[in-house]
């Protein structure tokens, strides 16, 4: 399992794309933290989460 902002999701042995594709995220408006290291958009495709691994997405939200 693996922890994504807080939640176990059972997604180890995807890659960070894989997971995207089955979320409603904007790509142009988030970031990823990987186990406290922010993963690069150039890297989605080649990370591969793993079991235990903890992931944080944050949405950036405009407004003023």
């Amino acid at each position: 399992m693996v922890s994504i902002n807080g939640e176990k999701v059972n997604a180890d042995g995807m890659s960070i794309s894989e997971y995207l594709a089955n979320t409603s995220y904007d790509l142009k408006k988030i970031a990823i933290e990987r186990n406290e290291a922010i993963v690069p958009k150039a890297k989605y495709d080649e990370t591969v989460l793993c079991d235990g691994d903890s992931v944080e997405i944050v949405n950036f939200v405009g407004g003023g």
